[in-house]
């Protein structure tokens, strides 16, 4: 990380060098020059993949004016973190999210990409519940075994939450196991608990919160609980986007930083009104209900900085589930806070 964040540093020195010059050289010609003169960026479009019903910071940040003149282009949706992340690996996106679990296997598969900005987290009103219908008689950790979990995707963020609460509760690794798990889309998971197609369903946000509403089911645990408030998943560029287009990199995570911690202060009803007129406008054919039930980002740092303790947390899981070694994934290795707009000792602002 430090060495990226050397060359980040030598880089973007040398193109503020340049941007002085030239402005001093346009006032000295006696030409209007703006206040403050931004080095050039090397690269103009920006590609992505949305979700559904859902505005991304990555659009946010877009909206609110802060990549400008960087311009989005937009691929298609995603439902799966995985699935973005693998994306940007084979270079057909320029920027995906995903639970640091996941990112963690793509770096230690040799992926050559780099956390860059937190995104998305649990808190008290953003998590992800693990449900049971009432008459369930399923109370304890294990009475799970030998049941079915409907989760979004396998090898994210629900099935890890899951296997680290059969862990906490003294489930063997053998008996975690028989613990199925069953990939359903989100929208189905209430309805698959509810007909008994599964014992155990995952919901959050509006999907939650609807299912509560219509009574009948409660939460067996969820994953605040086990870990409390935590940032679960970041961004991530590959590392040769960020070494050939490092202003580029700088203006677009920048810009994310600061649309999350826009939407960490403002009031929940102003972020609801400003994703509702988003959806409105881009003209996708999409349900915008989800976006009524919006409460917070869940992301536990401001701006989303990325800290080794946050990364920590999953490195020691997979190393505890033998799917790493011990010492095969160094957090400080895995992410850099050189783009965020609130990184620490050099804000944006103070320069």
């Amino acid at each position: 990380m430090n060495s990226l964040f050397q060359f980040f540093q030598a880089r973007h020195r040398a193109a503020r060098s340049a941007a002085r010059r030239l402005l001093v050289s346009a006032l000295a010609l006696g030409l209007a020059a703006p206040a403050f003169a931004e080095p050039p960026l090397d690269k103009s479009e920006i590609r992505y993949q949305g979700w559904a019903g859902q505005v991304t910071f990555i659009e946010l940040a877009d909206d609110l004016g802060y990549l400008a003149p960087l311009k989005l282009k937009w691929v298609g949706n995603t439902i799966s973190g995985p699935q973005d992340i693998q994306t940007v690996v084979t270079g057909d996106i320029d920027i995906g999210g995903a639970f640091y679990g996941a990112i963690l296997k793509l770096i230690a598969a040799k992926a050559p990409i780099k956390a860059v900005v937190g995104y998305y987290g649990s808190d008290a009103n953003t998590y992800n519940g693990y449900f049971v219908r009432d008459d369930s008689p399923i109370k304890t950790a294990r009475d799970l075994i030998g049941k079915k979990v409907a989760v979004n995707t396998l090898g994210a963020h629900l099935e890890f939450v899951l296997r680290e609460y059969l862990a906490r509760n003294g489930l063997t690794s053998a008996e975690a196991k028989q613990v199925t798990l069953v990939a359903i889309p989100p929208v189905s998971g209430e309805q698959a608990l509810r007909q008994g197609q599964v014992e155990v369903s995952t919901l959050s946000g509006v999907l939650r919160d609807k299912a509560l509403e219509r009574g009948g089911i409660h939460s067996l645990f969820n994953d605040t609980g086990l870990f409390g408030n935590f940032t679960g998943g970041s961004y991530v560029l590959r590392d040769k986007f960020i070494k050939d287009n490092p202003e580029a990199s700088r203006k677009l995570i920048e810009g994310i930083s600061r649309a999350i911690a826009w939407a960490q202060s403002t009031p929940p009803e102003e972020v609801r009104a400003r994703f509702g007129r988003i959806i409105a406008e881009r003209k996708r054919n999409e349900d915008a209900t989800p976006i009524k039930y919006w409460k917070s980002t869940g992301v536990a740092s401001k701006g989303g900085v990325i800290s080794d303790a946050e990364i920590q947390v999953w490195i020691d899981w997979l190393e505890k589930d033998g799917l790493f070694k011990p010492g095969q994934v160094k957090a400080s290795e895995t992410y850099t806070n050189a783009f965020n707009y609130f990184r620490p000792g050099k804000t944006a602002e103070a320069q």
